[in-house]
């Protein structure tokens, strides 16, 4: 339960953090999600059902930061995002016995590719709604960019975590060589 609540500060911080990292220009604009990271650390670190109250928040959170409302139309409707974050968290937690094997590395490429969902789910949803999909260089970088910084992104942030669920005694967590010190019978 305390990562779990340590879990939720960090999506706060990292949240207001996201604002203030300027998009990087190398990457055509791309930006940097550091939320989507550790709430995926969450999903294979935490049980069920507080997998899905980080998911909750993290969505909430999401949409708050990006709901679009024009004239009388919504491009962007609240809650959607909550029902993404859960379904990718979802899966993530479904593969938590590799991650009690000590294979991190699907999880961390797992990361960027469902970042990148997050965001491509997001393009299509304005693209219908306006009525025109185009896709250039540009959008496949907006896309694309923030995953890949994701996946690089999550061995690290998934190794400090998890040293965070050892100092909290987290039942899930993992030593370095796989076995399940702590992990549930």
């Amino acid at each position: 339960m305390i990562l779990f609540l340590i879990l939720l500060v960090l999506i706060f911080l990292g949240q207001i953090v996201e604002i203030f990292i300027p998009p990087l220009e190398w990457m055509y604009n791309a930006h940097v999600y550091i939320v989507p990271v550790i709430v995926f650390y969450g999903a294979v670190a935490l049980p069920f059902p507080l997998m899905l109250a980080l998911a909750f928040v993290a969505g909430f959170l999401w949409d708050a930061m990006t709901v679009q409302i024009l004239g009388t139309h919504v491009e962007i409707s609240f809650g959607w995002s909550i029902l993404l974050y859960a379904v990718l968290a979802a899966i993530m937690h479904g593969l938590k016995p590799l991650f009690y094997r000590g294979r991190w590395e699907v999880h961390c490429v797992l990361s960027g590719v469902c970042t990148s969902l997050i965001l491509l789910s997001q393009y299509l949803m304005i693209s219908f709604r306006r009525g025109s999909i185009i896709f250039n260089r540009e959008v496949w970088w907006q896309i694309g960019g923030p995953g890949l910084l994701a996946m690089l992104m999550a061995p690290l942030v998934f190794w400090s975590l998890h040293w965070l669920g050892s100092l909290t005694k987290n039942p899930y967590a993992v030593n370095a060589d796989g076995l399940d010190e702590y992990a549930p019978r």
